[in-house]
């Protein structure tokens, strides 16, 4: 049996997956999925937010051999998980099997204004700083999804989420400057990664994803018109994907899109 750890970004809890959990056990029937939540999210929301991604891994190494899971782990992470995943690859490859890695964008690679598209600046810093639960998701929302005018059912779940477990203010800070302040090893860490992308993203440029993938000449695949949370508006596809990859021989490096 293989283990997944399934992680999420900013200010997201293990909720936000959704049906996807299903999804990818369909596609992985002997492995065991595990959506652990961050440090200041979902039921740690009472806990203090790692100040650094490298903090965030020690929480996760913690959080996971709690649970009694034994590596070697497949890492399945999006945005700033997939920092983590990273950072956990990197610091200790023994205990990592492979990692996908969904719509991230890293420095150095990535110039600023496409790790986080210019555009939405304005709007994200109004959210944090002055907006009220229901505004803050429904912005998340139509940055994240393709189809956000279509989920009303799932914003109003969204807003239900954070009301039972709302994230500080101080904790959703802590983990931007987190990711803002992150730097990817140049040299990509030794388990196998495949890098998955959402050609419509409106959040992160997807060529953030590319470029990451052609430097470290990892397998990659970009879904033409999927947003930023791929599971989300693909989840299906992306369970397919990392079912055909993790079905491959090792030493994969193929880059392609699809």
């Amino acid at each position: 049996m293989t283990t997944w750890i399934l992680l999420r970004g900013l200010m997201r809890e293990r909720r936000h997956w959704g049906d996807f959990p299903r999804l990818l056990q369909e596609a992985l029937p002997d492995a065991a999925i595990v959506t652990p939540d961050l440090p200041g999210n979902g039921e740690r929301n009472g806990m203090r937010s790692a100040g650094s991604v490298a903090g965030m891994v020690e929480f996760c190494r913690q959080d996971v051999a709690a649970r009694g899971h034994a590596g070697p782990l497949h890492l399945l992470a999006l945005s700033l998980g997939a920092m983590v995943a990273v950072e956990w690859a990197a610091r200790y490859p023994h205990e990592i099997a492979g990692a996908v890695l969904m719509n991230t964008s890293m420095r150095p690679f990535s110039r600023f204004y496409r790790r986080l598209r210019w555009q939405n600046y304005g709007a994200i810093v109004a959210a944090l700083a002055l907006g009220g639960i229901a505004r803050q998701e429904k912005l998340i929302l139509c940055l994240t999804s393709r189809d956000a005018a279509g989920r009303e059912e799932l914003l109003q779940s969204w807003i239900g989420y954070q009301r039972r477990y709302p994230v500080a203010r101080a904790n959703a800070l802590r983990q931007l400057l987190s990711a803002a302040r992150y730097r990817a090893p140049a040299q990509r860490p030794a388990p196998p990664i495949l890098v998955l992308a959402g050609g419509g993203d409106r959040l992160v440029d997807p060529r953030c994803s590319w470029q990451l993938a052609q430097r470290w000449q990892t397998e990659y695949h970009c879904h033409p018109s999927a947003g930023h949370d791929l599971p989300l508006d693909e989840g299906a596809w992306v369970a397919r994907m990392v079912s055909q990859w993790s079905g491959a021989a090792p030493g994969m490096g193929r880059r392609d899109q699809q």
